[in-house]
């Protein structure tokens, strides 16, 4: 099928009706964008040409940027195009005041720049100690050093990531090498220019947004990072190079358990990738013998958000790729053999997701009781196509799947809250915990429309164990770390990570549910650089530091 058919519909119709079991949920989402003082408007630069990128922005983060144990906010925006020009806007950075309310402190951040941005990707790629931000966009991506004092300075051309002009989408930091140093993976989606741009129809008559099909591909770009502040152009000796990719979604894992990175890049209407890390500088792309490159039927599909977590407690990352509509989610969990299974077809999962277009996912533990749930946010590409298919509409509510362990995955976006499953034009989703108070907020991004922010609200008590980890032989931000809590008879693992979702990046820290326990018996950290580390009796409702071959301490902040 191909995406002109998806757009228009098949003659097979699936019920939108979620058929859930009625229960009273121990958290609530609600909405306190305004109260915060979040005021934000993507700007996808539309003025009626159709322009193919003004349809899958922008993205969003959580980040600590001054470091001072409170999460900030950076929303990423668009621009209106050259020629079509009517107003100025920017990306925009939300400073934490620590009392649920931010100030916008974009202009005296150095951030007040002015381009086509898609996403972000937030790490420290210079272990100083303060985060440092990639903007991918149209043209040339930006890389921003922060300067610990409040600021960030472009070094996109000192660095050496000048003349790199693409169709950039997600990207994320990792350390591929283990040298301590974070490299940096970008995704790229079309070869496309307002010069190339070509004229698309769903009608015959009027013009519309193209699919990818109507564009060659791109590569995706992975930049080693020397060390001294600059990096080097790898792309074609790790055996990344596939100039047939259409990447929009990129997630870390350890695929195969042997602690060394590996990466899985969604693609759109081309096969997925899984980039098995070979050791010696080199990947292997190994997505087909795992079962991750196509359907169940053998077709590719329309792979957009994406991302990795050991859902079931089993110790074996699963994955969710985010697709079109009519295409459904891949939900697929590991095995200990390397292949993954697609259980969406069989679950409810497959079947609520079958109607919906989506974008940004990402895994966390929305209620707390140490089983990660899932969250999607969905919208059309188009806002035509309300006037071609009556069973489809350009703006859709999200997916919150919570986890009930053996009785799988129930969607309770509704029962979330009325604002939070308001239908929308989604793209971006992030988590984090801005308030600092144990639970997991959500942070949502809408193509040409507003940034929304919810506050999680534990009505049962639900408690949790919050770790921000520091490297010191490893990378400072312990990317690629795998923490496992043993706690009442459960292990739980998390992977410190960078990227995932779509376009956007989750916190650091790490957040293990505990449910009504007080207390987990140990906390075991793998560091990227090979250590392991042991901790014992770790209290629920606290938030820790560790500090690698340091020790453990309560966060202070």
């Amino acid at each position: 099928m191909t995406r002109r058919e998806l757009i228009l519909g098949s003659p097979l119709l699936f019920s939108t009706a979620r058929t859930e079991t009625k229960s009273a949920l121990p958290f609530r989402l609600v909405e306190v964008t305004a109260q915060a003082g979040i005021d934000f408007e993507h700007n996808s630069g539309a003025f009626g040409g159709k322009y193919l990128p003004e349809t899958l922005g922008s993205g969003c983060a959580f980040l600590d940027y001054d470091n001072d144990g409170w999460q900030d906010i950076i929303l990423i925006n668009g621009m209106d195009w050259p020629g079509h020009k009517r107003r100025r806007t920017t990306l925009r950075l939300y400073h934490n005041n620590r009392n649920g309310t931010f100030t916008d402190v974009t202009r005296r951040a150095g951030l007040d720049v002015e381009l086509y941005g898609m996403g972000v990707a937030v790490g420290d790629f210079d272990n100083d100690g303060f985060p440092d931000l990639f903007i991918s966009c149209v043209g040339q991506s930006r890389l921003f050093h922060n300067t610990g004092k409040g600021g960030f300075v472009d070094v996109t051309e000192r660095s050496g990531l000048g003349g790199h002009n693409a169709f950039s989408t997600s990207a994320l930091w990792f350390d591929y090498d283990r040298d301590g140093h974070l490299d940096l993976f970008v995704c790229n989606y079309v070869k496309w220019s307002p010069e190339q741009d070509v004229f698309c129809s769903l009608d015959g008559k009027q013009k519309s947004y193209c699919t990818p099909e109507a564009y060659r591909g791109a590569t995706s770009w992975l930049f080693r990072n020397r060390g001294d502040g600059t990096f080097e152009d790898v792309t074609a000796k790790s055996g990344i190079f596939d100039s047939s990719s259409k990447s929009l979604g990129v997630a870390m894992l350890d695929h195969d358990r042997d602690g060394w990175i590996d990466l899985f890049a969604a693609n759109d209407t081309q096969p997925n990738k899984l980039y098995q890390n070979m050791h010696d500088g080199t990947f292997q792309d190994v997505a087909l013998k795992a079962g991750v490159a196509f359907s169940e039927d053998g077709k590719a599909r329309a792979g957009m958000g994406v991302d990795v977590a050991d859902y079931d407690n089993s110790g074996i990352p699963g994955l969710v790729v985010t697709n079109f509509d009519n295409e459904m989610l891949g939900f697929y969990r590991g095995t200990k053999g390397g292949i993954y299974i697609d259980q969406a077809p069989r679950s409810n999962i497959g079947r609520l997701s079958q109607r919906s277009l989506g974008f940004g996912c990402f895994f966390f533990d929305a209620d707390l009781d140490g089983l990660l749930d899932l969250l999607v946010v969905n919208g059309h590409i188009d806002e035509t196509v309300r006037n071609l298919r009556t069973d489809t509409s350009y703006d859709q509510p999200p997916h919150l799947f919570l986890n009930r362990a053996k009785d799988g995955f129930h969607d309770v976006a509704a029962e979330a809250g009325a604002d939070f499953a308001r239908p929308k034009v989604g793209r971006g989703a992030a988590f984090g915990d801005f308030d600092n108070d144990g639970d997991l907020d959500v942070l949502i991004t809408t193509n040409h429309g507003p940034a929304h922010l919810y506050r999680n609200d534990q009505l049962a008590g639900n408690r949790s164990i919050r770790v921000r980890l520091i490297g010191t032989k490893s990378n400072r931000d312990a990317i690629g770390a795998v923490v496992r809590l043993y706690s009442g008879g459960q292990s739980i693992s998390r992977m410190v990570k960078s990227g995932s979702s779509y376009l956007s990046q989750s916190e650091l820290p790490l957040t293990f549910g505990m449910g009504k326990r007080d207390a987990a018996e140990r906390l075991e950290i793998h560091w990227p650089s090979g250590r392991t580390e042991e901790f014992k009796n770790l209290r629920a409702g606290r938030r820790y530091e560790c500090v690698e071959g340091k020790g453990i301490s309560e966060a202070k902040a």
